[in-house]
């Protein structure tokens, strides 16, 4: 296996941590507004990959400087060595947050069986129903619901995403959208960005998104759900 990128610092990506960005390549979810399609693709130049070694002696550089270590992606779950690379990064004494899309709950339930990850970010492209086919070549919505349930009850910190972009997430799905995870501790909307995407014709298709201040009456209906309801 490989990853596809590392930043090297981060002071967003793990609340409350500088932290270290490793991302894998490859996806199963095809959503538009995707701001890194190489990974999505698991087109990653050769010159561009890092190797689980050379990931681990810049972490080891590292000890005492960063606070955490974030896989994102791409989708993280789909590597078949995901426990063991979480495995190996903690025993450098790091705390491990995952950002999934959620469609693995099977993956999810071995991570938290096994101990290796403590925070999840999982992201809500849309109301459950919404998701075929624009975002997935399947019908997922159990796996969601199962991935939702699974961190609710994990006893670990979380966190859930919603990217407020249209037609997914706007003014009217987002009050569906946050019904669905009632009760999360904490929820983040966060803007679509439309300079680097997955299908540039998406952005033609849909010019007029939600800005800031609209983001912001969202989160000001939703927020009596949560415990904590931010914009990122």
């Amino acid at each position: 296996m490989y990853f596809g990128g590392l930043q090297k610092n981060s002071l967003i990506d793990y609340p409350g941590k500088m932290s270290c960005v490793l991302f894998l390549a490859g996806c199963n979810f095809h959503c538009p507004y995707c701001h890194n399609p190489e990974l999505a693709r698991g087109a990653v130049p050769r010159a561009n990959r890092i190797s689980l070694d050379a990931a681990l002696e810049f972490l080891e550089s590292r000890r005492g400087l960063l606070e955490g270590v974030v896989l994102s992606g791409g989708e993280p779950a789909l590597e078949k060595n995901l426990p063991r690379i979480c495995k190996r990064i903690k025993d450098l004494g790091y705390p491990v947050k995952l950002d999934t899309n959620g469609s693995r709950p099977d993956v999810l339930a071995r991570l938290f069986e096994e101990n290796c990850i403590d925070y999840v970010a999982m992201d809500l492209k849309a109301p459950l129903s919404g998701y075929y086919p624009d975002i997935t070549s399947k019908h997922i919505q159990a796996q969601l619901q199962d991935s939702i349930r699974l961190i609710m009850s994990s006893g670990r910190d979380y966190e859930f995403r919603t990217t407020c972009a249209e037609p997914f997430a706007g003014p009217e799905t987002i009050g569906e959208i946050a019904a669905t995870i009632r009760g999360a501790r904490r929820y983040v909307l966060q803007p679509f960005n439309p300079l680097v995407v997955l299908d540039p014709a998406f952005c033609n298709a849909y010019q007029h998104q939600p800005d800031r201040a609209q983001i912001e009456s969202f989160r000001k209906k939703i927020e009596p759900l949560f415990g904590e309801c931010v914009i990122r």
